[in-house]
């Protein structure tokens, strides 16, 4: 069998399975059959329009003379209107280029950003896209959203977000309403679990929870950039068809247990 028509054939084991069997709801409206790519999709451009939004939202603030200025009493108001519209638990920050950082909540913090793995990128005028880290700010396992702030030319340091991944997923399960059958998940660049179902899973490494189906098909969805794959996990056979996100490179992943 070629690779093509093993895909084709798993796949439609997986839309099959989603599929909800038709019958009448209460109020006598049908239920109809929604096709498994249709619940990925949702997935991959629900979480990257938050993602997105975010990183727009602080590259407009960045380019204001307010931001530029490098003063937080001057920064700091239009950042709180910002956060009102973020999802919860998510901190909002100015950083300086020593890694000293202030937030909306509590002004100057006494933590630093300096060992932070993406904060010499950020320095050397690289966005943010979705880094995954423990928040110094919330203590909330969060996905990092942050750009640089310019002036003549130089990097004076950055404005960013803290976006909490439980909240994420409460976003996912609140808008998508998907069957509690169903598994959803995304893997960061690393492999690690960026977005869960299961909060208890998040920022754990699959490749590294004891399954050898499961590690050998992270290693697929981590250099393949779309398919469907066949796993085990804790006794139980999974079946998720999965894609990569070209803006986060996050991958996605939606299927059901067998």
């Amino acid at each position: 069998m070629t690779k093509r028509l093993s895909f084709f054939f798993m796949f439609m084991a997986i839309a099959l399975l989603l599929l909800p069997a038709a019958s009448q709801a209460e109020n006598t409206s049908q239920t109809f059959p929604i096709d498994a790519r249709v619940g990925l999709n949702g997935l991959e451009g629900l979480i990257e329009q938050q993602l997105n939004f975010t990183l727009a939202s602080l590259k407009a603030l960045a380019a204001t003379e307010d931001a530029t200025s490098g003063d937080w009493n001057r920064m700091r108001p239009p950042l709180e209107k910002l956060a009102t519209g973020m999802p919860a638990q998510a901190a909002i920050w100015f950083a300086r280029p020593d890694g000293a950082y202030f937030t909306v909540e509590k002004g100057l913090t006494d933590q630093n950003l300096k060992d932070r793995t993406y904060f010499p990128r950020l320095m050397g005028g690289e966005d943010i896209h979705g880094e995954l880290v423990v928040s110094k700010s919330t203590g909330k396992k969060s996905a990092i959203v942050a750009t640089p702030l310019t002036k003549d030319g130089r990097v004076i340091g950055a404005l960013g977000m803290s976006v909490s991944d439980e909240a994420l997923s409460a976003i996912v399960q609140d808008t998508l309403r998907l069957p509690g059958e169903i598994v959803f998940y995304a893997l960061d660049q690393r492999g690690q679990t960026a977005l869960h179902r299961d909060s208890k899973l998040m920022f754990e490494f699959p490749s590294e929870m004891g399954s050898p189906s499961l590690a050998s098909a992270v290693k697929t969805m981590l250099t393949e950039p779309q398919g469907a794959i066949e796993y085990e996990f804790r006794g139980k056979k999974k079946l998720v068809i999965f894609k990569r996100s070209v803006s986060t490179g996050w991958v996605f992943a939606v299927g059901i247990e067998k």
